[in-house]
């Protein structure tokens, strides 16, 4: 018998035993699960015996579903999602040529996930190419449903682009006059609401005062693009002063809540400075799209690498999340028992927490971060580190779940 996660009063309401769907990815995603549940299943047991358990449940997307379903993103997973609230997925393929852009941005719009929510962090035993990753410590609030990714595009050679260049020159002419080679140009239109704005950056201010951090930084190329990221960064501030009673607190437009914590704003490439720079002095961080997707890669790189990077995606309306490895499918590691599944176990210990099992979040933290301090690392981390012996995924697991037990 299933028992799904709801939302109830505002807030989800868990059974002792969810059921949980959980896609297995493709590439190397095979390799990632067997490594992963077994992992998983021993923090929970660790936290609460036999008391909670998660009853995992498949559900297709990606190549296996294509092979099964002649689809690559069947229906069925998505309302399996929108039902269950809350599961977890393996790296996707993105399909070649026609057809679906992305599988997951296609299940991101689909479920109106809005909050692409990255925390970076460092581990200790990790060799970095920065002399202080330590200091690195931020949660990334990236916009999942607007910017260039809503995938409003236009073929340089296709009618629709004709059609947008003519009425560009006959309604804007000056504009149109800035396009340099209309007849070879393509185009992209980057929405951006106050709607989506506000949503987002009250996501990452509420995590800022759940969680204590001192700050907010809204990260814009407002400077340039100052109708829809110079919005961004203005509603962001307003909505700080409407909603969170946030004031002036003399640094330009930085507004400082009542609780202490600061709201300020950082063009785009000197954020991509700072956080070489002063990373200590950036904490939440909420972004459009494509700025969150190079900041989040940019910061993975200065504590080890998107191996040991987690990400979730999700609605804190109707309490929807899928939590994800960050990384791309490895289709060169498959079957061989060799690929790092800390993205993974680090996203479900994102899940764990979100679903208020803190206790075994906090116990597959703690095998991580042991295996990690210990060298006790995958292939692609021990030729980073000194010394280190590389481990095959299951061993690695078997390094995890010991110290999990410890």
């Amino acid at each position: 018998m299933t028992a799904p996660i709801t939302m109830q009063s505002g807030g989800l309401s868990v059974p002792p035993h969810p059921t949980i769907p959980h896609i297995i990815g493709d590439g190397s995603g095979p390799d990632i699960w067997r490594a992963s549940r077994p992992v998983i299943d021993a923090a929970v047991r660790a936290a609460y015996g036999d008391a909670r358990s998660i009853e995992w449940m498949e559900v297709l997307a990606g190549q296996k579903a294509h092979d099964m379903l002649g689809t690559w993103l069947p229906e069925e997973t998505v309302q399996a999602f929108r039902d269950y609230l809350v599961g977890i997925k393996g790296p996707l393929t993105t399909p070649v040529g026609g057809g679906i852009r992305s599988l997951n941005v296609a299940l991101r719009q689909g479920l109106d996930l809005y909050c692409c929510v990255r925390p970076v962090r460092y581990f200790t035993g990790l060799e970095t190419p920065v002399k202080h990753p330590e200091l690195v410590d931020m949660v990334i609030f990236r916009e999942n449903t607007e910017d260039i990714y809503a995938g409003i595009e236009f073929a340089a050679d296709s009618p629709e682009a004709q059609t947008l260049r003519d009425w560009l020159s006959g309604a804007f002419p000056e504009r149109a006059a800035k396009i340099r080679f209309p007849q070879t140009s393509g185009f992209g239109i980057k929405p951006v609401s106050r709607e989506g704005t506000e949503r987002l950056v009250r996501a990452a201010i509420q995590y800022a005062i759940d969680h204590r951090r001192p700050s907010v930084t809204l990260v814009h190329k407002g400077n340039i693009m100052k109708y829809t990221e110079g919005a961004f960064r203005d509603w962001g501030y307003a909505l700080a002063e409407r909603e969170f009673s946030a004031a002036p607190c003399g640094k330009g437009s930085w507004r400082q809540l009542p609780c202490g914590i600061v709201i300020k704003d950082c063009i785009c490439d000197a954020f991509l400075q700072e956080i070489l720079l002063h990373p200590a002095e950036h904490s939440v961080v909420a972004t459009l799209n494509l700025n969150g997707d190079y900041c989040s890669d940019a910061l993975a790189a200065q504590v080890g690498g998107i191996g040991i990077s987690p990400g979730a995606n999700i609605n804190y309306r109707t309490g929807h999340a899928v939590f994800e490895a960050t990384h791309g499918t490895a289709p060169a590691l498959a079957d061989q028992n060799k690929v790092n599944p800390s993205s993974f176990l680090l996203s479900a210990q994102m899940m764990l927490g979100y679903i208020g099992w803190h206790e075994a979040a906090d116990a597959l933290l703690r095998g991580v971060q042991a295996a990690l301090a210990a060298h006790q690392v995958t292939a692609d981390l021990a030729s980073l580190i000194p010394g280190a012996t590389a481990l095959s995924s299951s061993d690695y697991a078997e390094a995890l779940i010991a110290h999990i037990l410890s």
